[in-house]
């Protein structure tokens, strides 16, 4: 990791201490730090008011048992986070992630990442992060909808439309959102809609809410080819992930004009030079539940799967990782550039390692962080929390549109604001900087809270 000013030197140093083994949370917060300080001497105020180490500490951190029954009869226990990390400017908002790695380092981590990103849509809400350890996979609804309700009977408590608003995140969908509302309306006795993000459309949830992170990748992706005078034409796209925003990333690239040759999962990847079939992509990962092997199968002689390969082996003109964080590191970021990639977009969280963003940039690769590319989700979610709101339903044409507008919004503000503090171009310091001000600003007008 790069040398710190020594302004903030300090207060990364105490962050290590307060928080040992929490690995995930050291590199969000250094990265953050790494941006600021051309910030604090600007605006020593920042310092001077403890403002970035009263950014460090969530607001609250809560952990609880969730105890349920498998269909054998037997109980399991699993543990459940919520991170309420900043409510500066609205309330907490940030998804719920369900899977086996999940610990308080993994959603510190993405609880601090999310103040950041949901400043930059410019709506009012804060950052929150929560999940469990719990893994939906190979578990049957009647399995899942136990775990959730246990789940929610702790949840509950803390949550509410003006207070925590959480959403869904890995392995926690329609299905999951269901039933944990369900056990939310059961309980307190109140259909609140707000409450929860990411629903059903038949139950309060929003048009191109699945399909925003990976779209929102794409408009900011756009806006950086439009910047240089470019477009999505003729361009090859590699994929990594083939989850919900992988998808909707490839589906949008395609209707832009680009062409994704190479996507992935855990076990390797496919290559289909004459584009994905998005029809067949659907039916493979979200109808059957199958691995991308099953693609390559069903697709026959147009792809070719590569079993535990990195995808990034794929010369391409955009990468897009939409994976899990951290899985683009050095050795992949050296094999994007001798290909001639020109720009990076991170649409998963933090998916790729600090050596390899500083590698980029030293070669004159376009870096879109996540907090600024793949905040097309929660911004979506904030729009479903106005419709919910005003008892309204908006058109997928109207929402698409507003997504588009977020996207434009926060490209401008981080190239502006990069300009501002001396990094022209630079994505990461714009975007750290212009969501930290408005954080900071915040927190300083509502006094020592």
């Amino acid at each position: 990791m790069s040398q710190l000013d020594h302004r903030l030197s300090g207060i990364y140093a105490e962050v290590l201490q307060r928080n040992p083994g929490e690995t995930e949370f050291h590199q969000a917060v250094h990265e953050v730090l790494d941006s600021l300080g051309p910030v604090v001497s600007k605006h020593p105020e920042y310092t001077d008011a403890a403002v970035i180490r009263r950014l460090c500490e969530p607001e609250r951190q809560i952990i609880f048992r969730v105890p349920w029954v498998d269909d054998s009869g037997a109980v399991q226990i699993n543990r459940g986070f919520r991170v309420e990390f900043n409510s500066a400017l609205g309330p907490y908002k940030g998804g719920l992630r369900f899977h086996p790695s999940v610990y308080l380092g993994i959603v510190k981590f993405l609880g601090f990442e999310q103040i950041f990103k949901n400043a930059l849509t410019g709506m009012p809400i804060g950052g929150g992060k929560g999940g469990s350890d719990f893994d939906p996979r190979g578990r049957s609804d009647g399995e899942v909808m136990r775990f959730c309700q246990s789940f929610m009977t702790e949840l509950y408590r803390h949550l509410g439309e003006h207070t925590d608003v959480p959403a869904g995140d890995t392995g926690v969908g329609r299905r999951e959102l269901g039933y944990l509302f369900g056990q939310y309306k059961r309980i307190t006795n109140r259909y609140e809609s707000g409450v929860l993000t990411g629903k059903g459309l038949s139950w309060g949830g929003s048009q191109v809410r699945r399909e925003a992170t990976g779209y929102g990748v794409v408009f900011f992706v756009d806006e950086i080819l439009r910047a240089g005078g470019d477009s999505f034409d003729g361009k090859r796209v590699v994929v990594s992930g083939a989850g919900n925003v992988a998808i909707y990333a490839v589906e949008k690239v395609h209707e832009l004009g680009g062409t994704v040759v190479a996507c992935s999962d855990s076990s390797g990847y496919v290559v289909d030079e004459k584009g994905i079939d998005l029809d067949l992509l659907k039916d493979v990962k979200e109808s059957r539940r199958g691995r991308i092997e099953d693609y390559a199968q069903a697709r026959g002689e147009h792809a070719q799967y590569v079993a535990g390969r990195s995808v990034w082996d794929v010369p391409c003109d955009i990468a897009l990782p939409c994976a899990t964080q951290n899985e683009l590191d050095h050795d992949a970021a050296a094999t994007l550039v001798r290909n001639g990639c020109r720009i990076v977009a991170e649409g998963a969280n933090m998916p790729t390692t600090p050596d390899a963003v500083r590698l980029l940039a030293e070669a004159g690769v376009a870096f879109a962080p996540g907090k600024a590319a793949n905040a097309g989700g929660v911004a979506t979610s904030a729009l479903e929390m106005q419709q919910n709101a005003s008892r309204d339903s908006w058109s997928f044409e109207l929402t698409e549109e507003r997504l588009a507008a977020i996207m434009r919004g926060i490209h401008e503000r981080c190239l502006v604001t990069a300009d501002e503090y001396g990094a022209p171009g630079n994505y990461v310091a714009g975007a750290n900087i212009a969501g930290f001000i408005q954080v900071a600003d915040a927190m300083l007008a509502l006094g020592l809270v």
